[in-house]
Formats: C-alpha cells, sequence, structure tokens
C-alpha cells in the first residue's frame, strides 16, 4: 500500500552558488507551495522516510526554482542533497480546486477508453509548455494522453480510473 501522506512536490537537481541554494524541479504550479517556515522531507526516489527541514527560502529562477533550507549552509551539504525528491505532507498542501489532483493521486489508475476499452495505467506524467500529460503503459506498451478535457472525461479517484475518449481512428499498436 502506498503512503498517501507524504506528496512528492518536487526534485532536487543541482546547486547554485557557494550558501547551499538548491536548484529543484517544481511539480508545484506555484512558488507559494514552498513558503517559508514550511517543513519538507528529503527522501531517495520512491521512498517516504528521509530528511526531514524546514524551507528558508524558495524563488522561481529561469529554468525551475531555488530553494534554500534552513540548515543547509554550505555548498558541499548542498552536493550531498542532489537527486533526492522533495516531499510534503499533504495536511500542508493546498486545498486543489476542482478538476485538478496531485500527480502522485493518479499513479496506478486504471485508464479506460469509451471507444478502444481498457488501455493501461498510468505510469508517470510529465508537463509541458500547456497540458501535462499522462504516460499510461499496458506492457512494454507507452501511450501518451494530454490531462485535458479534450481527451481526459472524468477522474475517479474512488474507483481507480481515469475515462478518456481519445480521437476516433486512433490505434494501439
Amino acid at each position: 500500500m502506498k503512503d498517501t501522506t507524504w506528496l512528492t512536490i518536487g526534485r532536487i537537481t543541482g546547486v547554485h552558488g557557494l550558501a547551499g541554494n538548491l536548484k529543484i524541479w517544481s511539480h508545484a504550479q506555484s512558488v507559494d507551495t514552498f513558503a517559508k517556515g514550511l517543513n519538507v522531507r528529503l527522501a531517495n526516489e520512491g521512498q517516504t522516510q528521509g530528511e526531514d527541514h524546514v524551507i528558508d527560502r524558495a524563488t522561481f529562477r529561469k529554468k525551475g526554482m531555488l530553494l534554500s533550507l534552513k540548515a543547509v549552509s554550505t555548498r558541499e551539504a548542498a552536493e550531498d542533497l542532489v537527486g533526492k525528491e522533495i516531499l510534503m505532507d499533504r495536511e500542508a498542501l493546498p486545498e486543489l480546486e476542482e478538476d485538478t489532483w496531485y500527480w502522485q493521486d493518479l499513479m496506478g489508475l486504471v485508464v479506460e477508453d469509451a471507444n478502444l476499452g481498457e488501455i493501461g495505467v498510468i505510469d508517470h506524467l510529465f508537463p509541458t509548455g500547456g497540458d501535462d500529460i499522462l504516460v499510461v503503459k499496458d506492457g512494454a506498451k507507452e501511450i501518451l494522453i494530454p490531462m485535458n478535457r479534450h481527451f481526459v472525461c472524468n477522474v475517479d479517484l474512488d474507483a481507480g480510473k481515469v475515462s478518456t475518449a481519445l480521437p476516433e481512428g486512433f490505434i494501439l499498436e
């Protein structure tokens, strides 16, 4: 059973400067998710156990964000954290608007198309300049579906299912 208390909100991709600043790839749409004083957990990929930290500052940069943590004040300490996932307790995250979901909640949901039937399971998502993309896997087969209302009709977390309406003539190979 997956731990749904802690959600992955980003990943540390590098360091910036000498003062322990971290370059991060954020899964959050707002810098407010990384507000000063909030607690985050740094853990290895796929893990929920890790080291807890307090956010000192976060700012948007050209390619991602810069994050400063109170206990990380040197480049060397920051370098040790590269590759870690950033997790936050679900209770500390902002309330979601209607028709929005945390990516982590979508992982593993069965995707059923109106014309093609069951086409696979959501393996992961990735952002683009427009819509996020659902990566649906069925064995070795991978299907990319834009996460917008033209293709995704319904998300039912309780039933563990996403309903889609792929374009007519779409062929699964």
